[in-house]
């Protein structure tokens, strides 16, 4: 479902939207800008766009076995917005201009002067947030809960005693 909404606002940017022309949604916050991404985040890559396709290819290899492999809800949630963002993004990487490999991602979600995005990068964020707090509440159903301190005062008091 992500790649498909990915692909089609997308589609939409490019039909309805302009490079040199912003569209303000919430003032200079947030604006609709269509943009050709060579590179990953904040551009960096560039001048390996073939390198970072293959990546691609390798991260969405390992997140569809990781994605099948997920025991809980948290995980497979958090996984298939990372796998459906990192899919998204591939596929222009793959089919878009300038060539096939080496295709730029097309962005189009101004947040200020800051940078240009698209709705896959957000479910990357997406996904890497409800990862991070899946493994987070994991860790704390882990952690062996200790008794209160009325409780450790009363027992060590009592073991004085006898």
């Amino acid at each position: 479902m992500t790649v498909l909404i990915d692909q089609a606002t997308k589609a939409n940017a490019l039909s309805a939207l302009s490079p040199t022309q912003r569209v303000p949604l919430l003032g200079d916050l947030l604006g609709l800008q269509l943009a050709f991404n060579p590179g990953a985040l904040l551009s960096l890559g560039s001048d390996v766009t073939w390198l970072l396709t293959l990546l691609g290819v390798v991260a969405t290899a390992a997140l569809a076995i990781a994605a099948v492999r997920s025991r809980t809800p948290g995980w497979a949630l958090g996984i298939g917005l990372v796998l459906g963002g990192a899919v998204g993004n591939l596929i222009d990487r793959l089919f878009f201009y300038p060539a096939f490999g080496r295709g730029y991602v097309i962005d189009f979600l101004a947040y200020g002067d800051l940078f240009i995005g698209n709705l896959a990068d957000i479910a990357l964020g997406a996904g890497g947030a409800v990862l991070l707090f899946t493994l987070w509440r994991q860790r704390q159903r882990r952690r062996p809960s200790s008794p209160p301190e009325d409780e450790l005062r009363t027992s060590t008091v009592n073991e004085q005693e006898a």
